[in-house]
């Protein structure tokens, strides 16, 4: 049992309700116990007594006294973080699975799994930090965009890699993403089937829906679910795709009349539109789920915490990742 703690609010938590904060910083501590150091005036922030409807403000010192629950790490990897650190000690902070075969990382947005123009730092590079005592590079087996976050997987073995992969190709895979768009759309359900035509432009490759037929264009799959809205500003959205086209999710939320928030490719210019206050104009698109068989046995199933620029997001607009499940 640790003694007093005076713990300081992250950024990442701005308009985080009290209890919220010790939900996801004390997992363990029950609601009743909660209240009780509530309402006896043991826990205080910024000295002063506080209720479980509190919101919190970066910068704000929450006093904790004695608990009998360990305390969660609850700061994810950022590309704040990565500066001035060495690449095992990156991958480790990322690393959210590992078995005999398998890695599975929660890649903070920002970083880029491969290389490419301009780009001096990506996963597949720190991959050689993990290199095996026989010589053996762990191996990717899929990709995200680089301002996408969430679940990657990789594979620590050739075999392991063959088998991931063809798990992928064979769409043997759950892929679950969020998303916080613009607007509502307009079913809070529906399958979005488009043809994608991938073209160049001054600001790097980009996709386009097409008609079918049209040379060059691949079919794309994706469904959505309406998780949470606000009124009808913005929208809380679950995707998930059945295609692997590049930019997919992103192109297919714009096609719902529905863009991703931060998006820079694909949310377009409207001079009527602000972001609202508080929330980052960043990329709001999440890899937060993946299912897929493991190459040696059973199924790998791993959720990723949302990113800090997300979190914050969801916690000004009051969303709770519960209700992601309520629906589901």
């Amino acid at each position: 049992m640790a003694g007093i703690e005076q713990i300081k609010v992250d950024d990442s938590e701005a308009g985080m309700r009290l209890d919220r904060w010790f939900k996801v910083h004390y997992p363990g501590l029950g609601f009743g116990q909660l209240q009780k150091l509530l309402r006896t005036g043991q826990v205080r922030v910024d000295g002063a007594r506080a209720k479980a409807d509190t919101r919190v403000t970066p910068g704000q010192t929450i006093r904790v006294p004695p608990l009998s629950v360990d305390r969660k790490s609850t700061q994810p990897t950022t590309m704040r973080t990565i500066r001035g650190q060495g690449d095992a000690e990156v991958l480790s902070q990322m690393l959210i699975h590992e078995d005999d075969k398998v890695f599975v990382f929660n890649k903070p947005a920002g970083l880029a799994v491969q290389g490419g123009s301009g780009i001096s730092r990506h996963v597949d590079g720190m991959l050689e930090a993990w290199r095996s005592k026989k010589g053996e590079k762990p191996r990717l087996v899929h990709r995200l965009d680089r301002d996408t976050s969430g679940v990657l997987v990789v594979a620590r073995t050739r075999l392991a890699a063959v088998r991931l992969t063809e798990a992928f190709r064979a769409r043997e895979t759950k892929k679950i993403y969020w998303a916080l768009v613009k607007g509502v759309p307009k079913a809070r359900r529906g399958r979005i089937s488009t043809w994608l035509l991938r073209e160049q432009t001054h600001d790097g490759d980009r996709m386009r829906v097409v008609k079918h037929g049209e040379a060059g264009a691949d079919h794309a799959i994706s469904s959505y679910r309406l998780i949470e809205q606000v009124g009808k500003a913005l929208s809380w959205i679950e995707m998930e795709p059945y295609t692997g086209r590049m930019h997919q999710l992103r192109v297919h939320a714009r096609h719902l009349g529905t863009p991703i928030i931060g998006d820079p490719k694909y949310f377009g210019a409207d001079q009527n539109w602000e972001l609202p206050g508080g929330i980052q104009n960043r990329l709001h698109l999440h890899a937060r789920r993946i299912v897929i068989p493991h190459p040696d046995r059973g199924m790998i199933d791993v959720t990723a915490e949302l990113p800090p620029h997300m979190q914050q997001s969801w916690n000004l607009l009051g969303f709770d990742e519960a209700a992601a499940e309520s629906d589901s």
